[in-house]
C-alpha cells in the first residue's frame, strides 16, 4: 500500500472502517454491541491506529504507553511503528504479536497466536511484509524480513522463514511453499494440503514396489509377514475411527 492510499482516509474514517470489518469476516457476529465486548482484535487495531498517528506526530513515548495499555487489555501486542493497511481483521486476536517494522497491506485476515517477528538486532527492516488479501492461520510464525505474496495463505502453526510467492500456500515447520492458484474464500483456512500424508503415500507405494520386486525376482515368500502387517494396519485404522466417533 502506498503512502497516497493511506492518506486518502482520515483517522476517523479508518476507525469507522475498522469497526465494519468484522461483519464481513466473522459469521458469529450477531449485533454491533458485541464489537465492544467480544472482539479484542478490533480494539487492538483501533488502539494501534491512535498510537501510530501519535508516533508520526512525534509523541513516541505516549504512543508506546497507549500500545502497552492496549496489549494489557486485548492480549495483542502491536508495535505502534508497524504499518497496517485497510480492512485488516485479527480474529480472536489473543497472543498476536506484530513487530515494529512489519508491513501488513489491505484485506489481510490474521488468526489468534500469530507472530510477525524479527530475527535480527539491526535497526532496519527486520519484520515480515504481508501483501494484500493474505490469510495467516492460527499460531503461525512469520519471521524475518521476508514477504508473503498477494492472495497467499499460511497454515496454522507453520513457521515461515522464506519468501512466499503470490497465490501460494505455505505449511509445516519450517514451512514448505506449495503453489495453488485455486484460492477459495478467506474463511476456508482448513483447506490446506497435508504434506506429511503425501510423503507417507509415497513411502507406502515405494515399499510396495520393492516388495513386488523381491517376490518376483528372488522368489521370497512374504505371506506371513504380509498378514501380520495387515493386522497391525487394520488395528490402527480401527483406533483412528474410534477417535473420530
Amino acid at each position: 500500500m502506498t503512502e497516497k492510499n493511506k492518506e486518502e482516509l482520515s483517522l476517523w474514517q479508518l476507525l469507522k472502517e475498522d469497526f465494519s470489518v468484522p461483519k464481513q469476516n466473522d459469521p458469529a457476529l450477531n449485533s454491533t454491541l458485541e464489537l465492544f465486548f467480544n472482539y479484542p482484535g478490533v480494539w487492538a487495531i483501533i488502539n494501534y491506529r491512535i498510537a501510530n498517528t501519535l508516533r508520526k506526530k512525534g509523541f513516541k513515548r505516549l504512543s508506546r504507553i497507549i500500545s502497552g495499555i492496549s496489549t494489557f487489555l486485548t492480549k495483542t501486542d502491536i508495535h505502534p511503528g508497524c504499518t497496517i493497511g485497510r480492512r485488516v481483521f485479527i480474529d480472536h486476536a489473543i497472543g498476536v504479536v506484530i513487530g515494529e517494522t512489519a508491513i501488513i497491506e489491505n484485506d489481510v485476515l490474521i488468526y489468534q497466536g500469530v507472530t510477525l517477528g524479527g530475527v535480527s538486532l539491526n535497526k532496519g527492516k527486520r519484520h515480515p511484509t504481508i501483501k494484500s488479501n493474505c490469510v495467516i492461520g492460527s499460531g503461525a510464525k512469520v519471521l524475518g524480513n521476508i514477504t508473503v505474496g498477494k492472495n497467499s495463505r499460511i497454515g496454522a502453526n507453520s513457521v515461515v522463514i522464506c519468501d512466499v510467492p503470490k497465490n501460494s500456500t505455505a505449511v509445516g515447520v519450517p514451512a514448505k511453499v506449495i503453489k495453488r492458484d485455486d484460492q477459495k474464500c478467506k474463511l476456508s483456512h482448513n483447506d490446506l494440503p497435508d504434506i506429511n500424508k503425501e510423503m507417507f503415500d509415497y513411502l507406502l507405494k515405494r515399499v510396495a514396489v520393492l516388495e513386488n520386486a523381491i517376490k518376483s525376482y528372488d522368489g521370497i515368500d512374504l505371506t506371513s509377514e504380509d498378514k501380520e502387517l495387515e493386522d497391525i494396519y487394520q488395528r490402527f485404522i480401527k483406533a483412528m475411527n474410534s477417535i473420530k466417533q
